[in-house]
């Protein structure tokens, strides 16, 4: 089994419902992204898959997230904390997002992971059993 990764930067604000501490309060992340895929066969160019394809995969899911409101998105409003949009729920988000794109674009490649980090030393991972 192959895996590669790509990782990817946005900045966006948000607030945590329900929270009692300092991310009740609207503040802002640079976030990190990092999206592995994995699959079992390279191509004829030895590669599991183009790093620009990826990348331009996460791009496209990034570039809404970007300079945002998070609690703005359908995916994290209507108040409810369990959809905060969390490190952990932001990794989910992308996660299902970044499979619906990648089934399209190669059927032999699966995500492995999306972490995101909200600062140098603090991020979430989320993945599916395997």
């Amino acid at each position: 089994m192959f895996e590669i990764s790509v990782k990817r930067r946005f900045a966006a604000a948000h607030r945590l419902e329900g929270y009692q501490g300092q991310c009740s309060a609207l503040h802002g992340h640079t976030w990190i992204v990092e999206v592995a895929v994995a699959g079992s066969g390279l191509d004829s160019c030895g590669m599991l898959a183009d790093f620009r394809i990826i990348k331009e995969t996460v791009d496209g899911i990034v570039t809404d997230l970007d300079h945002s409101y998070l609690n703005d998105i359908v995916f994290f409003s209507g108040g409810d904390p369990k959809n905060n949009p969390t490190a952990e729920n932001i990794a989910f988000y992308i996660y299902g997002k970044v499979k619906e794109q990648i089934i399209k674009i190669s059927p032999g490649l699966m995500v492995r992971g999306v972490r995101v980090w909200e600062s140098p030393d603090a991020s979430a991972l989320y993945r599916e059993d395997l």
